[in-house]
């Protein structure tokens, strides 16, 4: 608990709002992206933009996995269980993100439920097919010993932080020799998303995005370390503070950021050194190696197609890979004509400045895949009231623990 009650700190947060106004130019903007999803969600948590001075400005990043899957990879997911009679295993939060033809995976669970029906282009639900929720990957492996007659699929979604548990999975499969098992793998990776936020031609559609730095991901970085993003700080000149998901880890990283602005430099600093090495975890690094490779492009929501930015599995495991065993195959699809995640994940506009957010789009009704995962913009800001206007909030109110 050291750890927690440490980084939540009252005191301490009023000293690091004091320490970022003195330190912020009077002369100048500072405009920081926090990458990952769980970045947002503690900054729209606890507040952490309403003690920071109006020069700083926090841009929300494309770091939530869930959001940025296309419409076309939960399509695939769904068209196993309807079309190929699969047991189809997902998270959590997958479960809701809205796909085509009305349908989702809790929709589409609440089909093959009903034993049949129509279900759109996919025609009737084949017959055994099934879609479940699942706490770990290794609950469907479990699933799979258990019902040997039936095919068993997991849906693996995430950044480099799940992909070892997914490459476990795997190997652990092909050690039990068993045929029923196959992954869907949809694992992305963090530097690519990183390169297209600052170089991607798309910028053309939404639009130009000014930033002075980076808060790098903590859960990412503690497989690959902070080597990768040295690349980022270098060729660009963006400087880049890994930070922990406590609130004054946040704060703490805004000031590292500003220093290093102020002073015309561009290096990778390490908030999160209680978890974080430079190096990263290395047997896990090594275990992904082994079982995956680069694809050599994939679609992301908002961020386009970007080449090696995802992983698909070797062929030595190819017996393992759901898209080869069933010849699934990736459909491009347009997202809801009203919803803005694509701006959103790319950081070009706010979760308020969608025209739909906070009334048709909410948490119980989502329409983009922003407002389903906690680690969403969107949910993040409607969920703690971020919305709202805290134009009349002192400029360092007292720091609650949300419960």
């Amino acid at each position: 608990m050291r750890f927690i009650d440490e980084f939540r700190d009252g005191a301490l947060a009023r000293g690091l709002a004091a320490a970022i106004r003195q330190a912020a130019r009077a002369d100048r903007d500072y405009s920081f992206m926090e990458f990952c999803g769980g970045h947002t969600h503690a900054i729209a948590r606890y507040g952490v933009t309403d003690l920071l001075p109006p020069a700083v400005r926090l841009i929300h990043g494309p770091g939530c996995p869930v959001c940025v899957l296309p419409i076309g990879r939960i399509d695939m997911a769904i068209r196993l269980a309807l079309e190929a009679g699969v047991t189809l295993c997902s998270y959590g939060d997958p479960m809701r993100v809205p796909a085509s033809a009305g349908l989702s995976l809790i929709r589409a669970k609440a089909k093959l439920g009903r034993g049949a029906g129509s279900v759109g282009t996919a025609g009737s639900a084949a017959a055994g097919g099934e879609i479940r929720m699942i706490y770990s990957p290794a609950d469907a492996l479990a699933l799979a010993q258990q019902h040997p007659e039936r095919q068993v699929v997991f849906f693996a979604i995430g950044f480099e932080t799940t992909t070892p548990p997914t490459a476990l999975l795997i190997k652990q499969a092909q050690a039990l020799g068993l045929r029923n098992f196959s992954v869907l793998c949809c694992h992305v990776l963090t530097p690519s998303a990183i390169a297209s936020i600052l170089e991607a031609p798309e910028v053309r559609r939404w639009g130009t995005l000014p930033l002075d730095g980076f808060i790098g991901p903590a859960h990412v970085s503690t497989i690959i370390g902070t080597r990768p993003y040295e690349f980022f700080a270098e060729e660009y000149r963006k400087p880049v503070v890994i930070a922990g998901f406590e609130p004054l880890d946040v704060m703490q990283a805004i000031l590292m950021l500003i220093k290093q602005v102020n002073a015309g430099q561009a290096l990778v600093e390490n908030e999160f050194s209680r978890a974080v090495s430079r190096d990263g975890n290395r047997k896990a690094q090594q275990l992904v190696s082994e079982v995956f490779e680069l694809r050599r492009s994939f679609a992301w929501r908002g961020l386009g197609e970007l080449p090696y930015s995802a992983l698909r599995i070797r062929q030595e495991f190819a017996e393992f890979d759901a898209e080869r065993r069933f010849a699934v195959a990736y459909q491009a699809v347009e997202d809801h004509a009203a919803c803005e995640c694509g701006a959103v994940l790319r950081g070009v506009k706010r979760p308020q400045d969608c025209r739909i957010f906070g009334s048709v789009c909410t948490p119980e009704n989502p329409v983009g895949a922003c407002m389903v995962s906690s680690e969403g913009a969107c949910a993040a800001h409607y969920s703690f009231g971020r919305f709202v206007d805290v134009a009349a909030v002192s400029e360092t109110p007292d720091f609650v623990v949300a419960p």
